[in-house]
Protein backbone atom coordinates (compact mmCIF):
# COMPACT_ATOMS: atom_id res chain seq x y z
CA UNK A 1 0.00 0.00 0.00
CA UNK A 2 0.93 3.92 -0.67
CA UNK A 3 3.01 5.43 2.26
CA UNK A 4 1.08 7.97 3.65
CA UNK A 5 3.20 11.01 3.46
CA UNK A 6 3.36 14.06 6.40
CA UNK A 7 0.74 15.50 6.42
CA UNK A 8 -0.94 18.78 8.02
CA UNK A 9 -3.65 16.40 10.42
CA UNK A 10 -3.31 13.42 12.18
CA UNK A 11 -5.37 10.54 12.75
CA UNK A 12 -7.58 8.86 9.89
CA UNK A 13 -10.75 7.11 9.85
CA UNK A 14 -9.16 3.96 11.22
CA UNK A 15 -8.72 5.34 14.25
CA UNK A 16 -12.10 4.90 14.99
CA UNK A 17 -12.90 1.39 16.64
CA UNK A 18 -14.89 -0.62 14.45
CA UNK A 19 -13.85 1.16 11.31
CA UNK A 20 -11.82 -0.46 8.15
CA UNK A 21 -10.64 1.09 4.84
CA UNK A 22 -9.55 -0.24 1.69
CA UNK A 23 -8.82 1.27 -1.68
CA UNK A 24 -8.78 -0.03 -5.63
CA UNK A 25 -7.12 2.83 -7.52
CA UNK A 26 -7.19 1.36 -11.49
CA UNK A 27 -3.89 0.66 -12.93
CA UNK A 28 -5.20 1.87 -16.77
CA UNK A 29 -6.40 5.63 -15.94
CA UNK A 30 -6.79 8.24 -12.63
CA UNK A 31 -10.28 6.27 -11.06
CA UNK A 32 -11.12 3.91 -8.75
CA UNK A 33 -13.09 3.11 -5.30
CA UNK A 34 -12.65 3.36 -1.83
CA UNK A 35 -14.61 1.22 0.92
CA UNK A 36 -15.83 1.81 4.33
CA UNK A 37 -16.52 -1.26 6.14
CA UNK A 38 -17.98 -1.57 9.41
CA UNK A 39 -17.77 -5.71 9.97
CA UNK A 40 -20.36 -5.96 13.11
CA UNK A 41 -22.65 -3.33 11.37
CA UNK A 42 -22.98 0.26 12.20
CA UNK A 43 -26.16 2.62 12.30
CA UNK A 44 -26.00 5.07 9.66
CA UNK A 45 -27.09 8.67 8.41
CA UNK A 46 -26.85 11.02 5.14
CA UNK A 47 -26.61 14.43 4.31
CA UNK A 48 -26.64 15.17 0.87
CA UNK A 49 -26.36 19.29 -0.25
CA UNK A 50 -25.05 19.38 -3.28
CA UNK A 51 -27.38 19.98 -6.09
CA UNK A 52 -26.21 16.95 -8.32
CA UNK A 53 -25.53 13.53 -6.13
CA UNK A 54 -24.98 10.48 -7.32
CA UNK A 55 -26.27 8.34 -4.96
CA UNK A 56 -27.53 4.57 -3.98
CA UNK A 57 -29.33 3.80 -0.97
CA UNK A 58 -29.96 6.53 0.41
CA UNK A 59 -33.41 6.78 1.12
CA UNK A 60 -33.19 3.61 3.71
CA UNK A 61 -31.00 6.05 5.87
CA UNK A 62 -33.69 8.36 6.87
CA UNK A 63 -34.51 7.80 10.60
CA UNK A 64 -38.30 6.71 9.56
CA UNK A 65 -37.10 3.91 7.59
CA UNK A 66 -36.95 0.39 8.87
CA UNK A 67 -33.02 -0.44 8.36
CA UNK A 68 -31.00 0.40 11.44
CA UNK A 69 -27.58 -1.01 10.17
CA UNK A 70 -25.12 -0.40 7.44
CA UNK A 71 -22.06 -2.79 6.98
CA UNK A 72 -20.40 -0.19 5.01
CA UNK A 73 -20.02 2.59 2.46
CA UNK A 74 -18.94 2.97 -1.21
CA UNK A 75 -16.91 5.99 -2.61
CA UNK A 76 -16.29 5.80 -6.19
CA UNK A 77 -15.10 7.55 -9.27
CA UNK A 78 -16.17 6.95 -12.71
CA UNK A 79 -19.80 9.33 -12.15
CA UNK A 80 -22.99 7.29 -12.18
CA UNK A 81 -21.12 4.34 -14.00
CA UNK A 82 -19.09 3.67 -10.29
CA UNK A 83 -22.37 2.58 -8.59
CA UNK A 84 -21.49 -0.85 -10.15
CA UNK A 85 -18.75 -1.02 -7.75
CA UNK A 86 -21.48 -1.30 -4.88
CA UNK A 87 -22.31 -4.87 -6.23
CA UNK A 88 -18.59 -6.07 -5.71
CA UNK A 89 -19.00 -4.73 -1.97
CA UNK A 90 -22.05 -6.59 -1.45
CA UNK A 91 -20.81 -9.77 -2.75
CA UNK A 92 -17.67 -9.55 -0.42
CA UNK A 93 -19.83 -9.59 2.12
CA UNK A 94 -21.74 -12.18 1.64
CA UNK A 95 -19.05 -14.15 0.91
CA UNK A 96 -17.72 -12.86 4.74
CA UNK A 97 -21.38 -14.03 5.89
CA UNK A 98 -22.00 -10.45 6.46
CA UNK A 99 -25.44 -9.13 6.12
CA UNK A 100 -29.13 -8.11 7.01
CA UNK A 101 -30.29 -11.56 7.63
CA UNK A 102 -34.24 -11.94 5.51
CA UNK A 103 -35.11 -15.08 6.41
CA UNK A 104 -34.46 -18.47 8.37
CA UNK A 105 -32.46 -20.29 5.92
CA UNK A 106 -28.88 -20.03 6.23
CA UNK A 107 -27.37 -17.60 3.71
CA UNK A 108 -30.17 -15.60 3.35
CA UNK A 109 -28.82 -12.16 4.14
CA UNK A 110 -28.70 -8.60 2.21
CA UNK A 111 -25.68 -6.56 3.10
CA UNK A 112 -26.42 -3.01 3.03
CA UNK A 113 -24.08 -0.34 0.71
CA UNK A 114 -24.93 2.85 0.42
CA UNK A 115 -22.69 4.62 -1.76
CA UNK A 116 -21.75 7.84 -3.71
CA UNK A 117 -20.03 8.46 -6.97
CA UNK A 118 -18.02 11.65 -8.36
CA UNK A 119 -17.21 12.70 -11.70
CA UNK A 120 -13.54 11.82 -13.33
CA UNK A 121 -14.65 10.85 -16.68
CA UNK A 122 -12.55 14.16 -18.03
CA UNK A 123 -9.06 12.36 -16.70
CA UNK A 124 -7.93 9.59 -19.16
CA UNK A 125 -10.27 7.16 -20.75
CA UNK A 126 -13.87 7.92 -19.83
CA UNK A 127 -14.78 3.84 -20.79
CA UNK A 128 -12.56 2.93 -17.61
CA UNK A 129 -14.56 3.28 -14.05
CA UNK A 130 -15.17 1.20 -11.32
CA UNK A 131 -17.47 -1.81 -11.20
CA UNK A 132 -17.88 -4.83 -9.26
CA UNK A 133 -14.48 -6.30 -9.40
CA UNK A 134 -13.26 -3.21 -8.05
CA UNK A 135 -15.44 -2.80 -5.23
CA UNK A 136 -14.96 -6.45 -4.31
CA UNK A 137 -10.94 -5.68 -4.44
CA UNK A 138 -11.14 -2.55 -2.28
CA UNK A 139 -12.84 -5.09 -0.02
CA UNK A 140 -10.26 -7.53 -0.19
CA UNK A 141 -7.52 -4.71 0.65
CA UNK A 142 -9.56 -3.26 3.60
CA UNK A 143 -8.10 -3.06 7.00
CA UNK A 144 -7.29 -0.81 10.34
CA UNK A 145 -4.44 0.53 9.57
CA UNK A 146 -4.45 4.11 8.43
CA UNK A 147 -5.05 4.47 4.89
CA UNK A 148 -3.70 5.73 2.36
CA UNK A 149 -4.28 9.42 1.24
CA UNK A 150 -3.83 11.60 -2.30
CA UNK A 151 -4.36 9.73 -5.41
CA UNK A 152 -5.76 6.93 -4.86
CA UNK A 153 -9.55 4.77 -4.27
CA UNK A 154 -12.16 7.31 -4.83
CA UNK A 155 -9.68 10.17 -5.04
CA UNK A 156 -7.39 8.69 -7.91
CA UNK A 157 -8.75 11.09 -10.76
CA UNK A 158 -10.46 13.59 -8.43
CA UNK A 159 -9.72 17.57 -9.01
CA UNK A 160 -10.58 20.95 -7.59
CA UNK A 161 -10.43 24.73 -8.76
CA UNK A 162 -12.92 24.67 -12.04
CA UNK A 163 -15.16 27.73 -11.56
CA UNK A 164 -12.83 28.94 -14.19
CA UNK A 165 -12.62 26.24 -16.49
CA UNK A 166 -10.68 23.14 -16.47
CA UNK A 167 -7.55 24.27 -17.43
CA UNK A 168 -7.26 25.98 -14.87
CA UNK A 169 -7.37 23.54 -12.09
CA UNK A 170 -5.63 20.91 -9.91
CA UNK A 171 -5.55 17.77 -8.51
CA UNK A 172 -7.91 16.75 -5.80
CA UNK A 173 -7.36 13.76 -3.90
CA UNK A 174 -8.78 11.53 -1.02
CA UNK A 175 -7.70 12.20 2.59
CA UNK A 176 -8.53 11.42 6.42
CA UNK A 177 -8.27 12.52 9.75
CA UNK A 178 -9.60 12.37 13.09
CA UNK A 179 -10.61 14.04 16.77
CA UNK A 180 -10.17 12.42 19.86
CA UNK A 181 -12.34 13.76 23.10
CA UNK A 182 -12.51 11.89 26.23
CA UNK A 183 -12.07 8.41 24.77
CA UNK A 184 -14.50 9.21 21.84
CA UNK A 185 -12.94 9.29 18.29
CA UNK A 186 -14.83 11.00 15.08
CA UNK A 187 -13.27 10.64 11.97
CA UNK A 188 -13.45 11.51 8.56
CA UNK A 189 -12.29 9.44 5.27
CA UNK A 190 -13.03 12.93 2.06
CA UNK A 191 -12.78 12.16 -1.59
CA UNK A 192 -12.60 16.11 -2.77
CA UNK A 193 -13.29 16.55 -6.70
CA UNK A 194 -14.79 20.31 -5.80
CA UNK A 195 -15.80 22.83 -8.57
CA UNK A 196 -14.27 25.01 -5.24
CA UNK A 197 -11.27 26.17 -4.04
CA UNK A 198 -9.78 24.08 -0.91
CA UNK A 199 -8.95 26.38 1.80
CA UNK A 200 -6.78 26.84 5.45
CA UNK A 201 -9.82 26.57 7.42
CA UNK A 202 -8.15 28.85 9.87
CA UNK A 203 -7.14 31.82 7.50
CA UNK A 204 -9.19 31.08 4.25
CA UNK A 205 -5.72 30.97 2.37
CA UNK A 206 -6.07 28.78 -0.63
CA UNK A 207 -4.51 25.96 -0.71
CA UNK A 208 -5.47 24.29 -3.84
CA UNK A 209 -8.14 25.48 -6.58
CA UNK A 210 -8.26 27.49 -9.47
CA UNK A 211 -5.07 28.82 -11.07
CA UNK A 212 -5.07 32.04 -12.36
CA UNK A 213 -2.99 33.77 -15.52
CA UNK A 214 0.11 34.55 -13.36
CA UNK A 215 0.13 30.60 -11.67
CA UNK A 216 -1.36 31.93 -8.34
CA UNK A 217 -4.20 31.12 -5.94
CA UNK A 218 -6.40 34.39 -5.88
CA UNK A 219 -9.46 32.53 -4.62
CA UNK A 220 -11.90 31.62 -6.42
CA UNK A 221 -15.16 33.08 -4.65
CA UNK A 222 -12.68 36.93 -4.33
CA UNK A 223 -12.85 36.44 -7.91
CA UNK A 224 -16.11 35.53 -8.76
CA UNK A 225 -17.23 38.69 -6.89
CA UNK A 226 -14.44 40.86 -8.03
CA UNK A 227 -16.92 40.59 -11.37
CA UNK A 228 -14.76 37.47 -13.36
CA UNK A 229 -17.06 35.44 -15.05
CA UNK A 230 -16.94 31.56 -14.39
CA UNK A 231 -17.03 29.26 -17.09
CA UNK A 232 -20.51 27.10 -17.45
CA UNK A 233 -20.23 23.73 -17.00
CA UNK A 234 -22.41 20.63 -16.94
CA UNK A 235 -24.40 20.14 -13.43
CA UNK A 236 -22.61 16.76 -11.99
CA UNK A 237 -19.08 16.79 -12.31
CA UNK A 238 -17.51 17.75 -9.48
CA UNK A 239 -18.64 16.51 -6.43
CA UNK A 240 -16.96 16.04 -2.67
CA UNK A 241 -18.22 12.94 -1.03
CA UNK A 242 -17.32 11.41 1.95
CA UNK A 243 -17.92 9.30 5.01
CA UNK A 244 -17.93 10.49 8.84
CA UNK A 245 -17.70 7.77 11.65
CA UNK A 246 -17.76 7.44 15.31
CA UNK A 247 -17.24 4.87 18.56
CA UNK A 248 -19.83 6.61 20.59
CA UNK A 249 -23.61 4.76 20.47
CA UNK A 250 -25.53 6.86 18.03
CA UNK A 251 -29.54 6.65 16.49
CA UNK A 252 -30.12 7.11 13.16
CA UNK A 253 -31.62 10.52 13.58
CA UNK A 254 -28.20 11.56 15.39
CA UNK A 255 -26.04 9.61 12.37
CA UNK A 256 -28.01 11.64 10.15
CA UNK A 257 -27.41 15.31 12.18
CA UNK A 258 -23.89 14.58 12.46
CA UNK A 259 -23.41 14.32 8.48
CA UNK A 260 -25.47 17.73 8.53
CA UNK A 261 -22.66 18.62 10.75
CA UNK A 262 -19.94 17.58 8.72
CA UNK A 263 -20.86 20.07 5.82
CA UNK A 264 -20.20 22.54 8.22
CA UNK A 265 -16.41 21.76 7.54
CA UNK A 266 -16.50 20.98 3.63
CA UNK A 267 -17.77 24.99 4.16
CA UNK A 268 -15.03 25.93 6.16
CA UNK A 269 -12.73 23.83 4.00
CA UNK A 270 -14.25 24.47 0.81
CA UNK A 271 -15.34 27.99 -1.15
CA UNK A 272 -17.57 27.64 -3.14
CA UNK A 273 -19.10 24.56 -1.95
CA UNK A 274 -22.31 22.66 -2.37
CA UNK A 275 -23.00 24.20 -6.20
CA UNK A 276 -25.56 23.39 -8.58
CA UNK A 277 -22.47 21.19 -9.72
CA UNK A 278 -21.77 20.04 -7.12
CA UNK A 279 -22.99 16.49 -5.22
CA UNK A 280 -22.15 16.95 -1.98
CA UNK A 281 -22.86 13.60 0.07
CA UNK A 282 -21.49 12.77 3.64
CA UNK A 283 -22.91 9.66 5.52
CA UNK A 284 -22.05 9.34 9.08
CA UNK A 285 -21.69 5.64 10.88
CA UNK A 286 -21.77 5.26 14.38
CA UNK A 287 -19.94 1.84 15.76
CA UNK A 288 -20.84 2.00 19.11
CA UNK A 289 -18.09 0.42 20.68
CA UNK A 290 -17.15 3.09 23.03
CA UNK A 291 -19.16 5.61 25.48
CA UNK A 292 -21.85 8.49 24.98
CA UNK A 293 -20.27 11.80 24.57
CA UNK A 294 -22.37 14.76 24.68
CA UNK A 295 -24.05 15.53 21.19
CA UNK A 296 -22.93 18.72 20.42
CA UNK A 297 -19.33 18.32 20.95
CA UNK A 298 -19.60 15.36 18.71
CA UNK A 299 -21.09 17.07 15.92
CA UNK A 300 -18.35 19.79 16.43
CA UNK A 301 -15.97 17.45 16.02
CA UNK A 302 -16.99 16.10 13.01
CA UNK A 303 -16.84 19.70 11.57
CA UNK A 304 -13.47 19.52 11.99
CA UNK A 305 -12.39 16.36 11.07
CA UNK A 306 -14.09 16.61 7.40
CA UNK A 307 -12.29 20.20 7.30
CA UNK A 308 -9.16 18.88 8.26
CA UNK A 309 -9.54 15.55 5.90
CA UNK A 310 -9.93 18.23 2.87
CA UNK A 311 -6.62 19.65 3.52
CA UNK A 312 -5.41 16.33 4.06
CA UNK A 313 -6.34 15.05 0.60
CA UNK A 314 -5.10 18.24 -1.32
CA UNK A 315 -1.77 18.20 0.82
CA UNK A 316 -1.55 14.26 -0.24
CA UNK A 317 -2.18 14.46 -3.70
CA UNK A 318 0.49 14.77 -6.69
CA UNK A 319 0.26 16.34 -10.00
CA UNK A 320 -1.18 14.37 -12.66
CA UNK A 321 -0.36 14.33 -16.41
CA UNK A 322 -2.85 12.62 -18.38
CA UNK A 323 -4.32 13.06 -22.18
CA UNK A 324 -2.96 16.33 -22.61
CA UNK A 325 -4.81 17.02 -19.29
CA UNK A 326 -1.95 18.79 -16.91
CA UNK A 327 -3.17 19.15 -12.81
CA UNK A 328 -0.41 20.45 -10.80
CA UNK A 329 -0.62 19.90 -7.08
CA UNK A 330 -0.73 21.39 -3.83
CA UNK A 331 3.14 20.74 -3.27
CA UNK A 332 3.92 22.35 -6.67
CA UNK A 333 2.18 25.49 -6.00
CA UNK A 334 3.88 25.86 -2.61
CA UNK A 335 7.46 24.98 -4.37
CA UNK A 336 6.95 27.53 -6.69
CA UNK A 337 5.74 30.31 -4.58
CA UNK A 338 8.74 29.31 -2.17
CA UNK A 339 11.50 29.87 -5.29
CA UNK A 340 9.47 33.13 -6.18
CA UNK A 341 10.37 34.18 -3.08
CA UNK A 342 13.41 33.83 -2.88
CA UNK A 343 13.87 34.96 -6.54
CA UNK A 344 11.74 37.79 -5.99
CA UNK A 345 10.32 36.88 -9.89
CA UNK A 346 7.39 36.25 -10.42
CA UNK A 347 5.47 33.30 -10.72
CA UNK A 348 4.48 31.78 -14.67
CA UNK A 349 1.11 30.02 -15.53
Amino acid sequence: MTAVPALPYAGTLTDVQGIEVGHFTDPRRPTGCSVVLARAGAVGGVDVRGAAPGTRETDLLDPANLVGVVHAVLLAGGSAWGLDAAGGVMRWLEEQGIGLPVGGAPGQIVPIVPAAVLFDLHVGDARIRPDAAAGHAACQAAGSAPPAQGNVGAGAGATVGKLFGAAHAMKGGIGSAAVSVDGVTVGALIAVNALGDVVDPASGRPIAGARSADGRLHGSVARALAGERPLSLLSGTQTTIGVIATDAPLTKAQCQRLAGAGHDGLARAIRPVHTMSDGDTLFALATGQTRALDFNVLCSMAGEAVARACVNAVQAARSLSVAGVQLPAAIDIEAAGASLERAGGQVQP
